[in-house]
């Protein structure tokens, strides 16, 4: 038999490809036989050049997506480039912290903006052409901040449990369009938008505490579940939200 999570000749936007998770779930793709679209406010050089290295196809594709106007381009210029699109994975993202009670107008709409408002057209975007072409894979990234309401990152939570409730009214609208809609959720992972809380002693302690695992993830850590999320083997998976979370969730 095939191997169903082989991706060879698969198309896979990933935004955020340029550190972290993005980057991570990008070279899985690749290594997984994608080719590649690494989309980023800053060029995803690096993560180009790694999955050049693994004998694919890749691209940089640089876009701000603070603001939905790249959208149309970023799936013009994936499908001009590599001939196709097959794999969306939704997770460039930004996060802003303050006490509630101070919370401004400014951070609350950079981050609703670019969590959830990018991540809905870019979708819409990327359906127009998949459903066209008779189905496809997109894969948002979500976060424990979709199941719980965390402390000091309203905008963030409030984007993140948009980001589960979009992915289940994407999945019920699309599924019978041939394509799957599905959600990874990261656990605390090691990257820029975390470097808070690792720095804050008390903080990390209480986290890592609680993880199962006994340590924070890693940006690999995410890729197996992309891998299959991106792939055939998840053909009847719809609307789901796995949490890689090192057993967080559980507690």
């Amino acid at each position: 038999m095939s191997n169903p999570f082989d991706l060879t000749g698969k198309v896979a936007v990933i935004t955020g490809a340029n550190t972290g998770i993005g980057q991570g779930i990008a070279l899985a793709l690749a290594a997984a036989g994608a080719d590649i679209a690494a989309v980023g406010r800053t060029p995803a050089t690096e993560t180009v050049e790694k999955a050049r290295a693994l004998g694919r196809r890749a691209e940089v594709i640089s876009a701000d997506l603070s603001t939905i106007d790249p959208v149309g381009r970023v799936v013009d210029e994936t499908v001009e480039k590599l001939g196709g699109l097959d794999i969306l994975v939704n997770n460039a993202g930004i996060i802003r912290r303050n006490d509630s009670l101070d919370f401004t107008e400014e951070d609350w709409d950079a981050v609703m903006d670019t969590n959830l408002k990018s991540v809905f057209f870019l979708c819409q975007a990327a359906a127009r052409h998949m459903v066209a072409k008779g189905g496809g894979k997109i894969i948002n990234i979500a976060s424990m901040l979709t199941f719980q309401g965390g402390i000091r990152v309203p905008s963030y939570t409030a984007s993140k449990s948009g980001i589960g409730g979009l992915t289940k009214l994407l999945a019920n609208e699309w599924a019978a369009k041939g394509i799957n809609v599905n959600a990874i959720a990261p656990g605390y992972i090691d990257t820029n938008n975390t470097a808070a809380l690792q720095a804050d002693e008390t903080r990390n302690r209480q986290i890592l505490e609680r993880i199962p695992a006994g340590r924070w993830g890693s940006p690999e850590d995410m890729g197996g579940a992309a891998v299959f999320l991106a792939s055939r083997a998840s053909d009847y998976v719809q609307g789901h939200i796995l949490a890689v979370d090192g057993g967080w969730l559980a507690r």
